[in-house]
């Protein structure tokens, strides 16, 4: 047995509920029962702050009926995420979260079962594949932008989710939506927002309720269509998805169900969330929308076709430092929790098995030993001049890192540009004064007004 096969029946055997016998932590749990749970929701990056302030980058807390242990800075995310002795499991730490709403997902998996599954997905997203997907993705970001009402406010997380549905489903399921992405939106929708349910009893009108019914409707929807897809021959993932599940065995319809579930989820989602951030951020500094636009325009000279090849992304250069920047100050994950399968050491803190660790990419980026002026939206700072990010190689992890890296970032970094590209030569856009948009703490979580701007044509 490896050592990573090994760590999978450890992790396997870790009871339902993480360790809560850490008196030795320093750190507090807040009130009985509900913990810090509402801080949580309300202002996790102000909870967190407050408590490495009074207890340290390690402390001990509660949060979602859950102890666990906090771990801070690039050390700590290098440690946990690196896991060099295959010991944090990111599976029994999501489970209690995600396990009924995006099962057996990716992210979900863990060792030697996650290496296995993370070779056959990680074909979606060689360069081939991503050329190939921008090639299909630029006509309908064009189209899609095209008829947005202009000198009307309107909620932009509606019209961009909904776009790049649509994308997505071309790009990996090879469909076009038509009258199903309503429904399909919606449940992505319902199963993002109940992963932070506090009361999780199936009861109707309540988020657990409309989540679980989320996730059937996606699980009817998508092993519905592998018949088809096992039969075609297409260019889309999911049918290469269903040829390498006959090809490789071990992989049954129900992994490719959960898996293209996943894959939808993440892809669109974590775009989504970045391009409500991202629009709402050059709102605020309406001179980076003159830079991105002039830069757009001088690579748009050298194209031959209406939308940007994949070399012609890689002439975007300011509105790639705009893209870092962004999930600098707003990540799509503002937290990343494992589990720990044996009982591990850190800055001279002992660890025992079975402790839900908790990394939180939204203080790390912010921290004034690693970037100047932090709360300041400072595109430059990514600069090769400055290059602030290299400074250490986990103080920037919006995508996280090691063996659990996400996949998707350079999909997610070619459909911010493609979209950018089509819309800043378009349009101006513009929130009203005084607002803000509050830091979402799971992507999809749609801010309350949904980002309300205003565009005109330029």
């Amino acid at each position: 047995m490896t050592s990573m096969e090994d760590a999978r029946v450890r992790a396997a055997h870790l009871p339902r509920m993480p360790q809560r016998k850490l008196d030795h932590i320093p750190g507090d749990y807040g009130w009985p029962l509900l913990g810090q749970t509402l801080a949580f929701l309300r202002d996790y990056q102000g909870l967190v702050r407050h408590q490495a302030e009074r207890y340290g980058p390690v402390h001990k807390g509660s949060v979602m009926f859950q102890r666990g242990v906090t771990l801070l800075g690039p050390e700590a995310n290098e440690f946990v995420l690196r896991d060099k002795e295959h010991v944090f499991s990111s599976r029994a730490a999501w489970n209690p979260l995600l396990e009924r709403l995006f099962t057996d997902g990716l992210m979900l998996r863990d060792f030697a079962d996650h290496k296995f599954h993370r070779r056959i997905m990680q074909q979606a997203f060689k360069k081939p594949a991503l050329a190939g997907y921008l090639e299909r993705m630029n006509p309908r970001i064009r189209e899609g932008v095209a008829h947005w009402p202009a000198g009307e406010t309107f909620t932009f997380f509606d019209r961009i989710k909904s776009l790049l549905l649509d994308v997505g489903a071309q790009t990996f399921l090879g469909l076009d939506m038509g009258p199903r992405a309503d429904r399909v939106n919606q449940s992505f929708i319902d199963a993002a927002d109940a992963s932070l349910a506090v009361l999780r009893v199936p009861i109707p009108g309540t988020l657990w309720h409309r989540g679980l019914r989320g996730r059937r409707f996606l699980e009817d929807f998508i092993a519905g269509l592998i018949p088809e897809k096992r039969r075609a021959d297409t260019p889309d993932f999911f049918s290469e998805l269903c040829k390498a599940a006959a090809e490789e065995g071990g992989l049954t319809d129900r992994d490719v169900t959960n898996h293209m579930i996943f894959l939808l989820f993440a892809a669109h989602d974590t775009t989504t969330s970045t391009l409500c951030s991202l629009i709402y951020l050059l709102c605020r500094n309406p001179q980076w929308q003159t830079r991105l636009a002039a830069e757009m325009d001088r690579v748009a000279e050298g194209m031959d076709g209406d939308g940007p090849g994949y070399g012609d992304l890689e002439k975007m250069v300011e509105t790639g430092w705009v893209f870092r920047e962004t999930l600098r100050l707003r990540p799509a994950l503002t937290t990343f929790p494992r589990r720990t399968a044996e009982e591990v050491e850190f800055q001279g803190y002992r660890i025992p098995r079975n402790t839900l660790v908790n990394l939180s990419p939204l203080f790390t980026h912010y921290m004034p030993e690693h970037w100047s002026d932090p709360e300041r939206f400072d595109p430059e700072r990514f600069s090769d001049e400055r290059a602030e990010h290299k400074g250490h190689h986990f103080q920037w992890i919006p995508f996280g890192g090691g063996h659990h890296k996400c996949l998707g970032l350079n999909f997610a970094e070619i459909q911010t540009k493609a979209f950018l590209f089509h819309f800043l030569r378009r349009y101006r856009v513009r929130v009203r004064d005084g607002y803000e948009m509050p830091v979402q703490l799971v992507p999809l979580a749609m801010p309350k007004d949904g980002l309300p701007v205003e565009i005109v044509r330029r």
